[in-house]
């Protein structure tokens, strides 16, 4: 009898020690399979990325805005804008410089056709025009400087060695320079000068005469 009892409680022991492995057992899987799975974050940049949260993605540095010139020609003279300038003036106006208010600057040109006098009027009418179409479209007139040159900075020459005329290059003389930038004022066009490779006219008098005459009537 005491064999019996002592065969009984080493089966039930036995039967104890298996039940405790399979119960750690299923533990051990249900474990596994709750582990969380990695997630993706969002980035500064707005795409998915899989780096821990507490990993900062680099932000964008953002880009400063240059001053943006343009120039709007008038090859067959006068001061109509043809369908070209008003394209060009279009394509300005969609620009972030002009939506941001910054000061714009025409400068207007002539060729060496006429008298100091006419040219400087010429120069002016051609500058007003650009300035009136983009009033036309928008631009508050306050923000718009016009400044008169006349002849005085060519970017081709205006005749050829033999003396004759150079039809091409006045063509090319005659037109307006626009300048938008967040500074303004003369200071564009004199730097612009300065770096010109182009051909430059002697001038026969200084920037502040010319300006002088082209805001004084003529008699």
């Amino acid at each position: 009898m005491t064999g019996d009892r002592m065969n009984t409680t080493r089966l039930r022991t036995a039967l104890a020690a298996s039940s405790l492995l399979a119960l750690a057992a299923c533990n051990n899987s249900g474990q596994d399979s709750a582990d969380p799975e990695p997630t993706a974050t969002p980035s500064a940049t707005g795409t998915a990325s899989i780096l821990r949260p507490d990993v900062e993605a680099e932000t964008a540095v953002p880009i400063a805005l240059e001053p943006l010139s343009a120039t709007v020609g008038f090859p067959e003279g006068g001061a109509e804008l043809a369908a070209e300038a008003r394209a060009a003036i279009d394509s300005l106006l969609e620009s972030e410089q002009v939506a941001k208010g910054w000061p714009i600057t025409l400068g207007g040109h002539s060729d060496a056709g006429g008298n100091d006098a006419a040219n400087l009027r010429a120069s002016e009418a051609r500058a007003q025009a650009v300035a009136d179409y983009m009033v036309e479209k928008g631009v508050a007139e306050s923000r718009i400087t016009i400044v008169s040159f006349g002849e005085q900075n060519p970017v081709a020459p205006n005749a050829l060695p033999d003396g004759e005329p150079d039809e091409e290059g006045r063509a090319r003389n005659r037109r307006v320079d626009i300048v938008i930038a967040e500074s303004g004022g003369l200071a564009n066009f004199e730097a612009e000068a300065e770096e010109d490779d182009a051909p430059q006219a002697q001038p026969t008098e200084t920037l502040s005469e010319t300006i002088t005459k082209a805001v004084t009537p003529s008699d």
